[in-house]
């Protein structure tokens, strides 16, 4: 069996924890039948002695296979991450939905992803990288009665996604607790105003006016100021053409969408300027997340 699913940039700006998109840089397992069980892991976080184990993957899987009525067998698994860990491109919410995916394909348990999605929230409270994992393309979602709501739009052939991936991690968990505990009314309407703009531009293909909608006073600039050359990173991107620049979920990677004639012109921009960093240009993703035999 083969299980691919996407990277992840979520909040794009003003859409704490409510927007996200998929983009085409896959982790990707192969899953067979074997008399012992093994697994390998190669790419991102081979050399890491707790990533390599896999064993947020092995927990999830072992767990829905069994509860889908999975026989009693053996697996080999592969793993091939290319996903950069703790980079804000969504590795942990890929781990999730593979395994989630791999335990109802190997399980031959008939499912949607609507399926996949629901479960993916016991593990993850949040829906912005979890959701474009599994659906593909740009989505809005909200969490009611434990259950994720969302509307996926398409992403078109001719944007580009430019990332910026620095040397250095910004830990989730040590982000937040840099935001305030309470918001002043205007940061809040600010940003509220922002993400509806932004999610009304995504669905109307309006994607000059994404410099103003991408905007944010909730949580982007304070995680910034934790690696204070992002706010350079963001500079240059705009400077060259990019159509918005924000950070890729808490970071540390930053997230620029641009029109594929301008995609190489602001590669080279920043690959001049941050040498020591990683720049990649990217698709979108359409697709999300699937499992072949």
């Amino acid at each position: 069996m083969f299980i691919s699913v996407p990277a992840t940039s979520a909040n794009l700006g003003p859409g704490f924890d409510t927007l996200g998109l998929a983009v085409d840089l896959r982790n990707e397992i192969i899953i067979k039948p074997s008399k012992f069980f093994s697994l390998a892991t190669h790419g991102e976080g081979a050399s890491n002695t707790k990533i390599k184990k896999n064993t947020l993957f092995l927990t999830i899987f072992n767990e829905h296979y069994k509860k889908l009525g999975g026989t009693e067998e053996n697996f080999r698994f592969e793993f091939y991450n290319k996903i950069p860990i703790s980079r804000g491109l969504g590795s942990s919410s890929a781990v999730i939905v593979s395994a989630l995916t791999a335990a109802y394909a190997m399980a031959k348990v008939p499912h949607s992803k609507r399926d996949i999605l629901n479960h993916a929230l016991v593990y993850e409270s949040h829906p912005d990288n979890i959701t474009p994992a599994v659906m593909g393309g740009f989505n809005v979602a909200c969490v009611e009665g434990g259950k994720v709501y969302s509307k996926k739009r398409k992403m078109p052939e001719y944007l580009k996604a430019v990332v910026v991936i620095p040397d250095r991690t910004i830990s989730t968990d040590k982000s937040r607790t840099i935001l305030p505990k309470s918001y002043k009314k205007e940061e809040a309407v600010y940003s509220l105003s922002h993400a509806s703009y932004l999610t009304a531009l995504f669905l109307t293909e309006s994607w000059d006016l994404l410099r103003i909608a991408s905007k944010d006073k909730l949580h982007q600039s304070r995680r910034m100021k934790m690696m204070p050359e992002l706010f350079d990173v963001q500079k240059v991107a705009l400077k060259y053409g990019a159509l918005m620049s924000t950070l890729s979920g808490s970071g540390s990677t930053f997230f620029s969408l641009c029109y594929d004639k301008d995609a190489q012109d602001i590669a080279h921009a920043l690959e001049n300027k941050f040498s020591h960093y990683r720049v990649m240009i990217l698709d979108l993703d359409n697709n999300g997340a699937f499992a072949n035999p």
